[in-house]
This record gives structure tokens, sequence and C-alpha cells, in this order.
């Protein structure tokens, strides 16, 4: 994970299954400023994809994903 960044907030969704990740972060980036970032920490093992679709869709921008023992980590900058 690029150490630069820092993010604004933060969200663990661990244990949750799709779609509530993907929920609950759109909500937490709604309650952001433009070019904010949101730190995300996911279990769910679809999710890398979920995001970066989601990303796509959104306009946000998916600014890292990795994964560390099953363990997901998201960084994603509010559009």
């Amino acid at each position: 994970m690029n150490q630069d960044l820092s993010a604004d907030a933060e969200l663990d969704v661990r244990r949750l299954a799709c779609p509530l990740p993907i929920l609950r972060a759109n909500k937490s980036l709604s309650a952001m400023s433009a070019g904010q970032v949101l730190k995300i920490a996911a279990t769910d093992k679809g999710s890398p994809k979920d995001f970066a679709d989601f990303c796509s869709k959104t306009g946000n921008e998916l600014l890292s994903s990795t994964e560390v023992a099953g363990e997901f980590i998201f960084l994603i900058r509010r559009r």
C-alpha cells in the first residue's frame, strides 16, 4: 500500500458480505468532501472486483487495493 496517502476516514466492513461493504462505503463517501480519501477494510472475497466496479460506475478513484492474510484494504478518493 502507498504509505504517502493518509485516509480522511476509515470504514470497517470485515465479516460483512456483498452488497453491504459497497452500500456502507457509498454512504461513507457521500458524507465526505470531494478529494477526501476513505480507507476500507473488508474480508469478502468478492470485494476487490466489487470495489473496482463500484469506482468505475461512480467516478470515485480506487487508489489502491491490497490483500494481507485474507483481509482487503482499499483506498478510495471521493470524486
